[in-house]
Parts: structure tokens; sequence; C-alpha cells
């Protein structure tokens, strides 16, 4: 499924100041994985999170902002850096984080306000006649989560606003699954266990222990080809877990019988 979004569009990904707990019931409401959205970091100040749907699950990952030593930022996410979030950004449309690419940004309903609202309490967002909000999430039936234009989030009453109508298409139109995940393997001409070359490497989240860490040059058995690219294997150190097929490549003849210990 090819990606659906303009990195250099901040408006359309960036949901400032959101719970985690916030962004998984949102990125959970979606269909496909590689949706996602990035919020500031709760714990780090000034850094941010990239939030994506995959794997039937929502992923965090802090990106930090550091200072270089010529005074620039730099935006960090595992062991790669990156100039600015639209650079980081445009980097995972084309590779994969733990199981996806990112696809598209949380798609957002937009809101004219009928009336002024001052808000009442300190969690209220206060808005204008004729101001623009986007929802962010429908908490309840007349009360909704929504970001303005300065990127505030807050609770607002929707009875006071109502639907951009050319907005709607772009949230509810039917999106394509994705794909098949195709490889180039043929699963009934391998025999598994099998032997296999870290091409890529590759550092999972600290907090997903299924993931298996894999390092170029690394020799890992592969266990089992599943259709999804997700593919199962044991490293040498005999830690299994799942890895994207496309960061390996079989070994041949030829390789394989210069192994230690091969006859």
């Amino acid at each position: 499924m090819d990606s659906e979004f303009d990195p250099e569009d901040k408006y359309s990904w960036y949901f400032g100041m959101l719970s985690r707990e916030k962004t998984n019931e949102i990125l959970m409401e979606q269909d496909y994985d590689g949706t996602f959205l990035v919020r500031d970091s709760k714990s780090c100040q000034g850094d941010f999170v990239l939030c994506v749907r995959e794997d039937q699950k929502v992923s965090h990952y802090i990106v930090n902002r550091i200072q270089s030593p010529d005074g620039t930022a730099i935006f960090k996410i595992g062991d790669k850096e990156f100039s600015d979030m639209p650079s980081l950004l445009s980097f995972y449309k084309t590779h994969y984080l733990e199981t996806t690419t990112l696809i598209k940004p949380v798609p957002r309903t937009k809101l004219v306000c009928k009336y002024k609202f001052d808000g009442r309490d300190p969690e209220d967002l206060p808005f204008k006649k004729g101001d623009i909000l986007e929802v962010i999430y429908k908490d309840e039936e007349e009360w909704w989560t929504a970001i303005n234009t300065d990127f505030r989030i807050g609770q607002i009453p929707a009875q006071y606003t109502e639907v951009l109508e050319d907005s709607v298409p772009s949230s509810r139109t039917p999106v394509r699954p994705p794909p098949p995940i195709t490889n180039i393997y043929d699963g009934a001409s391998i025999k598994l266990p099998a032997k296999a070359v870290v091409i890529l490497q590759r550092i999972p989240s600290a907090y997903d222990k299924r993931m298996l860490k894999l390092e170029v040059g690394e020799v890992i058995t592969v266990l089992k080809m599943n259709q999804n690219g997700q593919w199962e294997g044991r490293d040498i150190r005999d830690r299994e877990g799942i890895f994207p097929f496309t960061h390996i490549r079989f070994l041949t003849e030829e390789e394989l019988h210069s192994l230690p210990g091969s006859t």
C-alpha cells in the first residue's frame, strides 16, 4: 500500500500533547497498519513520540531532539539521525519500523464553530464563532477532543460546531486494503530450518520482546516463513523472534559448506 501523506505538512501528523492512553485509543480505531501520528513526549520535554499502528497494536517510538556541536537540532530515533521531523517521516515512508512503513496520518474531520465557547474547565478548548477545529477523538456523544490551528488540544461541546462537508470524504473515503506482501522466495523450495545471512541491520524497540535484533553479516536460522513478510528465526545466541524477510538472504550451498562446523 503506497504512502498517502506529505511529511512537510506538520498539521496533518502532529497532535501535540496527547497522552499515551488516548493515542492508543485513536490508533486502534484505525483500519490499517501504517497509520500514525506524532505527539509530544511527556517524560522528556522537547522530545517527540512517533506512534504507529502495526501488527494489531500501537508502537511508541521516542524521537530525541538533541543539539549538534554547531548548534543545529538533530532528531534521533534509535541509531538513526535526521535534520528535521519531515526528513525522519520521509525515510520511514520507504523503510520498515518494526512491521510496517508509514502509510498515512490519522485522518481528522474538520469542524466549524457555530458559537463562541469560553471553556469552563482546564481541559476545555475555548474557541470563537467561525474558528476551524479538527476532531481527534469523540469521547462522548456531546463532548469531543479537538485541536485548533495553534495545536492546542482540549474538550469541546459538539453541539457548538458543525462538520465541514468537504472534510468528510477525505476521512471516510474507503482505503484499499494493503496487498499481500510478496517475496522472492518460494516457500516450497526452501527446506526449513535454513541458514540465512543478515543484509540489513535492525534494532527493534526495547518494549517489544518478540522482535529479533539483526546485525549485518550475522548468520541466523529461519524457522518459519509467514505470508505477511514477518518471518520467525533464531540468532547465534539462541534467541528466537520475528524479523522482516527483506533483511536477510539465504546462504548458498557454497556458503553453507564454509560455515564453522560444516562437513
